[in-house]
Formats: C-alpha cells, structure tokens, sequence
C-alpha cells in the first residue's frame, strides 16, 4: 500500500523538521531564560521601579557612571502628567483582547505561526491541523510562537514607550543636571571617606553635601543587606512605603518559587550625581551607582546555587532617594541602565 508509506515517510519527515526547528528555539531561548531569571532574582527585580517626583517620566541626565539611557519605570504609583504625549501615557491594553498580550492576541498569535510553520513544512496554511500528532505540533508551534512574540512585544513596547515619554516629558520639571562632576574610583573621592564619588562645582538648586554622599553610599549596602535577609522591617526604614510594597511582592515572589536570593560584598566602585532638587518639603537626588558585588539564588532547601554565582560581578543602576526636612533619606526609586 504505497499510500500509506508515503504518508508515513511524509510524516516523518515533518516530525524531524518539526523537532530540528524546536530543537533550535530552545537553545536560543534557554541563555535568554537564565539571564532574565537570575536578574529577576535580585533587588528591585529586574526593573525599573518607584518615584521621582515630578521627574518620573523625566529621563535622568546622562553621567560619567551611566552614559547610556535609562529604563523607564515599569513600576510606579505617580501618574503621567498632562504634557505626556498620550501614546507614552496610556497603559497598555490587557485582558481578551490586549495589544501587548491577553489571550486572544497570544492566541492568534500562536494561529498565525502555525500556518506559517505548515507552509515553510510544504502542507499550506491550514496543512498541519490533520490528526493528532499534527495537533500535538500546533500546540508546540503556539506555545514557541506566543513565547517569542511576548518577549518581543514586552521588548519593543518598553524601548518605545521609553523613547515617546522622554522626549514628550514635561520641560517645566525643573533645571537641568548638576554639571562638572568628576567621578571617582573605590578609595578615592573626598578625603578617601566616601568611596566612589567624586565632587566638583554644584550649581543645582538642591545642594547635595559630603554627608549626603556618605548616606547613598551607606544605604546602597543597608538595602541589599535587608534585602538578602528578607528583613522587610528593615526594608520600611531604608525606603519610601512604594518601594517596600515593590520588594514585598519580589521576595513573595522568590517564595513561591522556592528561592531566596543573596547579595553580599557590595561596594561602590564609582558614583555621580545626576541631578538634585526641591519639591515642596520633599528633597530628591538621583546618582548614578557602580558597584561590586556577588549575586547568587539559592534553593531554600538545598542551598544549591540556582543563579547567578559565587564569582563576584559589577552592576550599574539609578538610584533616587528622598527626604523631607528633618529626616533622614530614603531609597525612592530603582532604575536600570541600558
């Protein structure tokens, strides 16, 4: 019955292309997977999280520490101002029929790759929805398809986003950076006491003073202390409540997944103020921090090193704290560099 060897030699070799092609996604994916899961894991998630006043939306000036970009906030309870362009300002559309995801967009989504996956494999649009092992190869299709396009969508809506809301920010936040700041190296700074920071002329509204310094440096390793000691009473007299509430929700989170993540042998290589200002009772100053460090995720149970690992490693974020008169600072806001 030559019908049936065909079919069956057909099939085959459809089955082997099918699992050639899976076989290539996954290995491309699994890299992306690690790096995503493993900064996840540490302090502020990943992301870019908390308040900068008014300057929220404002892309922070550009440092010797940080000369890229900065990642707009995924997280945070100030809203848009009224000078946002409408695009940046709008939240992206969830549920059935989000733009940026939803279950109606991932499953078309998940259709459209399939038949494009069945004409690249010589059976039409529609050619792989026969039998059950078709179906079974639909459904891996789908999942591959709505796993590559999330990511990209997440990836492309976050750069554009970014880019729409800083350039459309609101021009009357306040002047601009401190300017002629020199940036130093561990040990160095004034008189060697405050480690990576450099000084020069400050012409800002807000002066920021050595004793400042000394704090940012001193809360940058309080935090991460707190943070890998799940010490959320800690965590409430280092940071403003919106940043407590985004810790909470990571480390509830590395609960669930049975994890507990460990920073230590945090210390500032190099830092630069990127700007300082006044609203109100409210002092803001955001500096932009390189620092040392050694990030690992251990399984609660086992104490195995799930991520990251014991070789120590640098990292460069934004942080932005806050006071008000008569108090002491506090971390406001988290950002990641690009």
């Amino acid at each position: 019955m030559p019908g049936i060897w065909e079919t069956h030699m057909t099939f085959s070799q459809r089955s082997r292309t099918l699992f050639k092609t899976l076989a290539v996604m996954l290995a491309l994916a699994l890299p992306t997977a690690l790096v995503i899961s493993s900064a996840d894991a540490r302090v502020g998630g990943g992301m870019s999280s908390g308040s900068r006043g008014s300057r929220t939306y404002s892309a922070p000036p550009s440092t010797t520490t940080a000369p890229g970009s900065t990642s707009q906030f995924n997280r945070t309870y100030t809203q848009p101002g009224a000078g946002m362009n409408s695009a940046a300002a709008a939240p992206a559309r969830g549920g059935l029929f989000g733009r940026a995801g939803g279950f109606m967009g991932g499953l078309a989504a998940g259709f459209l790759g399939a038949g494009l996956l069945g004409m690249l494999f010589g059976g039409g649009l529609f050619g792989g929805l026969g039998g059950l092992s078709s179906i079974l190869g639909l459904i891996i299709q789908i999942v591959l398809v709505v796993l590559v396009v999330r990511l990209a969508m997440s990836w492309w809506q976050r750069r554009h986003t970014q880019q729409a809301a800083y350039a459309n920010a609101d021009a009357g936040a306040g002047p601009g950076p401190q300017t002629n700041y020199r940036s130093g190296l561990g040990g160095g700074g004034l008189g060697g006491g405050l480690g990576g920071f450099g000084f020069g002329a400050n012409n800002a509204p807000l002066e920021i003073k050595p004793d400042d310094y000394e704090a940012f440096e001193r809360l940058l390793g309080d935090v991460q202390t707190a943070w890998s000691n799940e010490d959320v009473a800690k965590l409430h007299t280092l940071a403003t409540p919106e940043m407590v509430s985004y810790f909470e929700q990571d480390l509830g989170q590395n609960r669930a997944r049975n994890v507990v993540n460990k920073v230590t042998n945090v210390k500032l290589l190099q830092g630069d103020l990127a700007e300082a200002w006044r609203e109100g009772e409210t002092e803001y100053a955001t500096v932009a921090l390189r620092f040392a460090l050694t990030d690992k995720t251990l399984d609660r149970n086992s104490g195995a090193v799930v991520a990251g690992s014991e070789q120590p490693g640098e990292a460069t974020e934004i942080w932005t704290f806050a006071r008000r008169s008569g108090s002491g600072w506090e971390l406001s806001a988290i950002q990641q560099t690009n």
